[in-house]
């Protein structure tokens, strides 16, 4: 695993006073930390020093005398702990993005201190005693709406924390909270070594059958990074395992690619999971009982949209049975086709993507290899800016030669209409071994106005399959749509327009916080934009009309299958933490659950249990994880105002926006800015029709 420790002579010592002062005071190019300033041994005395002073500030918040106001409790509140939220932010970045030994055991040690740092805070009954002052007279404060939206969160925020219980009940919340934290970092780090230690290295003609070019140059680059000059790699990052299994002719190593796969985390090896994943399972259900709640799904679903279970299986159900006989459809094509060219065996999960993708040739008479060349990582860059230019006026410029966290990571400025700056945005695009799986947006330093304010630098990070250096880096439309998606995260997080920290960019519920990333996911297939920037990477060639028009067309193709993958993992985690008894195997709980659903055996959940981090690593989307369906109900309907206009950057709809929905943060309830944006809350009906669940 690659380590990206800076050298330079004032930072080799780790106590280094300016070393820890670097990764608080941040005085790098553009208002970015100076990442040759601090090695990966100075994190340590950093954080301890960043504890310190923020329990300093807090001790002198409690310790003033004055009768409690919004000045001397929720803002000097709001605004203590800048140097543990400066440290915080590089460390974690790190922790996913670029990590190595030395900051995998910091991260043991870092995430139960954070967590007992903050219990201690927010059990403080002193500092409780002060908000709760503010709260109880709150109706007679004569706040502005944002403000008063922020003293009813952080309250809450206390009372969900345990500074109601009584000290025994504290005590246990506090024990509990720092070994969940524990456990979610050991979770996270067990899928990172099992994704990054394991490769199947190809050598022959006869293994390469049926991949194309784009895949075997990234599957070159892949065993060179891991010291096989002479080999092609299969590896776990989605972007060359899925192509893989769409392509490969030989079923034998798709069936050893895919099983991998699937078993992340659970391979009775010292990176398994599911002692972990049953040991959380029962904390978490005896947190929500601590503060009240009938389950561990109540406690997380009473501060969302969904407010219920019982709403999040309205919405999952009916779905879910509307996919499952879209998929039974999609399979029997397969088998037809498996049949008919003298296959004699079932649709397994390995075969599923690779027949779909001849079914969908056949039908569509265009394939994933057709359509790659025309999807250049730099073009589909190129057009998630220009989208956001021509609906919110904003353009980026990118700035060379900025030392980051990685040389991969590139660096932009950018500005408003007028020309005044806003912020930076930083992209990590390329798959490494020292990289969490999947897409993710992130802050450095997120945006607000409170006591002079500050300026968002917000990151995106991907897992594309890196190309040879002379080659341009090429999408699929999957990948494609995943740039968009967490770009639409970024936008949420640089147009925050709002006073107080605790409501900016995404601190929003977590059900309405994927609208903006799956609505902006929409402008990538609007047909002037792809005509535009789909263009060949080596003629220059515009993606042609006809090709266009298919993929357009096919755009619900395989809508079975992906819907059943995701649907089976959202009920999966909300069976997780609604189940009445002790679950000691989840595996086997995982298995029992979706016999009950009737899962088809040639699909199986897009993230299983011992790899399924949205879930475990943290409780971020612990019975959460539905929420993407939920802001997908929102996204199909507010794209659709869009349509309904004849203009998707119809100027009007377009302020609206991003005075609604993008800017506002969590400054007002999500259904009452979705009203104020559309008129009306949707019903899941234009979701189900964009999926091609109708059909």
């Amino acid at each position: 695993m690659s380590d990206s420790k800076a050298t330079t002579s004032s930072s080799n010592n780790p106590g280094n006073k300016t070393a820890q002062n670097a990764l608080t005071h941040w005085d790098g190019a553009l208002g970015l930390p100076d990442f040759n300033a601090f090695t990966d041994d100075d994190f340590g005395q950093a954080f301890e020093a960043a504890f310190a002073q923020d329990l300093h500030e807090v001790e002198a918040l409690v310790a003033n005398e004055a009768e409690p106001t919004i000045d001397n409790v929720l803002k000097a509140l709001q605004l203590s702990g800048k140097a543990l939220e400066r440290v915080s932010s590089i460390f974690w970045m790190r922790a996913g993005a670029h990590s190595n030994d030395t900051i995998q055991a910091l991260e043991r040690d870092v995430a139960p201190k954070m967590s007992r740092h903050y219990s201690r805070i927010m059990m403080d009954p002193l500092l409780f005693a002060k908000v709760d002052a503010l709260y109880e007279k709150r109706d007679t404060l004569n706040l502005d709406a944002e403000t008063l939206r922020v003293l009813e969160k952080i309250w809450k925020g206390f009372v969900r924390s345990g500074a109601k219980l009584d000290k025994s009940g504290k005590a246990e919340l506090a024990g509990i909270n720092e070994e969940l934290a524990s456990l979610g970092a050991s979770f996270s780090q067990h899928v990172l070594k099992d994704e990054s230690q394991w490769a199947l290295y190809l050598d022959s003609e006869n293994d390469l059958a049926g991949l194309p070019d784009f895949l075997r140059n990234a599957m070159r680059n892949a065993a060179e990074e891991r010291g096989r000059a002479d080999a092609w790699a299969v590896t776990l990052s989605r972007s060359i395992i899925e192509p893989f299994l769409t392509f490969s002719q030989n079923r034998n190593l798709r069936e050893q690619a895919f099983t991998a796969w699937a078993h992340r985390g659970q391979n009775n090896d010292a990176n398994d999971n599911q002692a972990i994943v049953a040991q959380m399972l029962k904390l978490r259900e005896r947190k929500a009982k601590l503060l009240g709640y009938d389950n561990f799904a109540a406690f997380k679903l009473d501060d969302t949209m969904a407010k219920s279970p019982d709403a999040v299986m309205n919405l999952l159900e009916p779905v879910w049975e509307k996919a499952r006989a879209k998929a039974a459809e999609e399979e029997a094509e397969l088998t037809d086709l498996i049949i008919k060219q003298g296959g004699n065996h079932k649709v397994a999960p390995w075969d599923w993507r690779f027949y779909a993708e001849q079914v969908r040739a056949e039908k569509f008479a265009f394939d994933e290899a057709e359509l790659k060349p025309y999807l250049q990582l730099d073009k589909i860059i190129q057009a998630s800016f220009d989208v956001a230019t021509r609906l919110f006026g904003i353009r980026f410029e990118e700035k060379k030669g900025i030392k980051t966290w990685h040389p991969d990571v590139r660096v932009f400025e950018v500005f408003n209409a007028d020309g005044s700056r806003r912020g930076l945005f930083l992209a990590d695009y390329f798959a490494r071994t020292s990289k969490r799986s999947g897409a993710w947006m992130s802050a450095l330093q997120s945006a607000h106005k409170l006591d002079g304010g500050q300026q968002p630098i917000i990151y995106n990070v991907m897992n594309f399959a890196k190309p040879a250096e002379s080659e341009p880096a090429l999408l699929s439309l999957d990948d494609a749509r995943t740039l968009f998606h967490e770009f639409g995260h970024a936008l949420h997080g640089l147009l925050t327009d709002v006073t107080w920290p605790a409501v900016a960019g995404t601190s929003v519920s977590r059900d309405f916080v994927e609208l903006p990333s799956q609505l902006y996911e929409h402008w990538l297939t609007v047909p002037e934009i792809l005509e535009k920037y789909a263009v060949h990477y080596r003629t220059g060639e515009a993606l042609p009309k006809a090709l266009l028009d298919k993929v357009l067309a096919a755009q619900t193709f395989n809508a079975g299958f992906q819907t059943v993958e995701f649907t089976a993992s959202a009920l999966v985690d909300m069976a997780f933490h609604t189940s009445p008894t002790k679950i000691d195997d989840p595996i086997e709980f995982e298995k029992q659950t979706l016999a009950k659903l009737s899962m088809p055996d040639a699909i199986i959940m897009r993230h299983r249990t011992p790899h399924f981090t949205h879930v475990f690593s943290g409780d971020g989307y612990s019975a959460g994880y539905y929420s993407y369906m939920w802001s997908e109900v929102l996204d199909a309907d507010a794209f659709a105002a869009f349509e309904e206009s004849g203009d998707p950057f119809n100027p009007e709809l377009a302020a609206n926006l991003k005075k609604y929905i993008y800017a506002a943060g969590g400054s007002a309830d999500p259904e009452e800015l979705y009203k104020k944006f559309r008129g009306k809350m949707p019903s899941p009906e234009a979701m189900i029709a964009n999926r091609g669940l109708n059909k």
